[in-house]
């Protein structure tokens, strides 16, 4: 007999994404963390446009955006020398610009969402090993103070980390190296002019080679800032580490901590502007590795977050890709815990985020190596591709083959939002990302003049018996359709948006998964394909 569904190691932004998950859906999870108290430092900040999208259909979008500043741009400046401004420009449809918000307050607004879906964190509790078979995981906790406990899961989650522990329980590989330099941070006020909301480098270029640099994000507050730069000798260390030679991440207490003189010298040999740095909140030292794990689970057990890949913090896409590992593993799981996954549903984990992963550490550590301003891409994809707005699933083998139309996106693709959404009983139009939030899978139906949904109810009633109840219906009707009977959730696309984001076609039917990404696509909506992949990916 087991104690919890789901054991979840570590309790940062990737833990916590899929503790809260598993809980809205009925999981119980316990989240142990071996660290007694939340970490007080401004170590991941940039937060991606995709990550917000996530955090909508969470339900926190609204906290993050009271609680985050935005991120417009970044300058550039080498040798003193002004370079070119790149401005954080994404397309009028994306529904969310980037962000900056300290890790501690994701953190924050994560657990809080936790512990309004009724978990909670179990600090000072560390995973020590485990063990599984075909049914369970048995795992040995240790205890705060003293003491240990053991354990009986269903499956276990792994998102402890560059170091982690459920990586090492498993045998998997986590190739890769550690890049040369050793940087400090610092969380600090500065008072100079340059314009707010932006990101500044400023760096030393002596033939050809960059030999000194000094990178600085904004942080909430007024004139607040991260920065980092490279580490004086006197504050160099060894690795950070637990013997298992990663060299990734803070440096913790192993050794001197950068003081506000050290900040304040990088700044008068770096900054634009003459300025003085004050209000040292912390500060440290740390070293970055790039890896990737050869797989991302094995068995009832599965990694996630720096547990599955490291790289260089350029682009700010770490955390964004754990958040991102977390969202899709949770309703996976959630459904092979209540017993409806298809055989290959939690497989399909691996298949989809593990290429993701391989293409982020790549991208960071030659961005890292040649600047982004070195990437082949044109500014707009390259832009889309910074705010993680382009990963998707295509071949993925639970995504629909085929099923593409001549616009908008194909099985695997991110789901656009969209907005002009109108209900017959509102005054007002929403978006699709409202009619989406902490939803599970959602069947779009789309009719036109020439297409009218007269078989509409017939094609909700079989998919939501092959997906077990685990669906929402909606009908979006082109401007100026009459209402149909009341039957089934219904909108109008009263701006045509709709139809434009999704090149929608009249009697279309269109399947976004719970992850916000696209799963089938099937014209006309009452032939088999519906049900038939749906039946695919659960239990009949």
């Amino acid at each position: 007999m087991v104690d919890v569904d789901v054991l979840v190691a570590g309790a940062g932004p990737v833990g916590l994404t899929a503790a809260s998950e598993l809980a809205r859906r009925g999981v119980s999870c316990r989240v142990v963390d071996r660290l007694p108290a939340r970490l007080p430092y401004a170590r991941a900040v940039g937060v991606q446009p995709r990550t917000l999208e996530i955090w909508d259909r969470m339900g926190m979008v609204r906290e993050a955006l009271e609680t985050a500043v935005p991120l417009k741009g970044q300058l550039l400046y080498v040798n003193g020398e002004e370079g070119p401004r790149i401005d954080l420009r994404l397309p009028p449809e994306v529904p969310y610009g980037f962000a900056a918000l300290p890790q501690y307050e994701t953190e924050r607004l994560l657990e809080d969402l936790l512990i309004r879906r009724g978990g909670q964190v179990e600090r000072g509790t560390e995973l020590l090993s485990f063990e599984q078979d075909a049914d369970e995981v048995r795992a040995i906790l240790s205890l705060p103070g003293s003491g240990t406990e053991e354990l009986t899961a269903r499956y276990l989650v792994g998102c402890d980390g560059a170091h982690s522990a459920v990586r090492k329980g498993l045998g998997l590989s986590f190739e890769g190296a550690a890049l040369p330099e050793e940087y400090m941070l610092g969380d600090v006020e500065v008072d100079w002019d340059l314009p707010d909301g932006y990101a500044l480098r400023a760096s030393r270029v002596a033939d050809g080679q960059t030999d000194d640099i000094l990178v600085c994000v904004p942080l909430p507050g007024v004139k607040r800032y991260r920065m980092s730069m490279a580490t004086p000798p006197e504050l160099s260390r060894t690795p950070p580490g637990d013997g298992d030679g990663v060299a990734h991440g803070l440096s913790g207490d192993q050794g001197p901590v950068p003081g506000i003189g050290h900040i304040q010298a990088v700044l008068d040999r770096l900054s634009p502007r003459s300025t003085t740095a004050s209000s040292l909140r912390w500060s440290s030292v740390f070293r970055i590795s790039h890896r990737i794990v050869g797989r991302y689970g094995r068995g009832r057990v599965f990694v996630a977050g720096d547990a599955a890949h490291i790289h260089p913090p350029t682009g700010a896409q770490g955390m964004n890709t754990g958040v991102q590992d977390a969202f899709n593993l949770a309703w996976k799981l959630a459904a092979a815990v209540h017993g409806h996954a298809r055989a290959g549903l939690l497989e399909s984990y691996d298949a989809e985020r593990r290429p993701i992963g391989e293409e982020v550490v790549a991208r960071t550590l030659r961005h890292v190596r040649s600047g982004i301003q070195g990437d082949p891409d044109d500014p707009e994809t390259l832009m889309l591709r910074e705010a993680q707005l382009l990963m998707g699933y295509r071949g993925s083998p639970v995504v629909a083959p085929g099923g593409s139309a001549p616009e908008g996106p194909a099985p695997g693709d991110r789901a656009p939002d969209c907005g002009g959404l109108l209900h017959a009983l509102g005054a007002f139009p929403v978006r699709l990302f409202t009619l989406l939030r902490e939803r599970e899978h959602t069947l779009l139906l789309y009719a036109d003049a020439e297409n009218r949904p007269t078989s509409f109810d017939e094609v909700a009633t079989a998919a939501a018996r092959a997906a077990h109840g685990l669906l929402n219906t909606c009908v979006v009707l082109a401007p100026h359709l009459p209402d149909p009977a009341p039957r089934l959730p219904t909108v109008h696309d009263s701006l045509g948006e709709f139809r434009r984001a999704y090149g929608a076609r009249g009697g279309e039917a269109i399947l976004v998964r719970p992850d916000g990404y696209v799963g089938m696509r099937a014209a006309p909506a009452d032939g088999p394909e519906v049900r038939t992949y749906l039946e695919s990916l659960f239990a009949v």
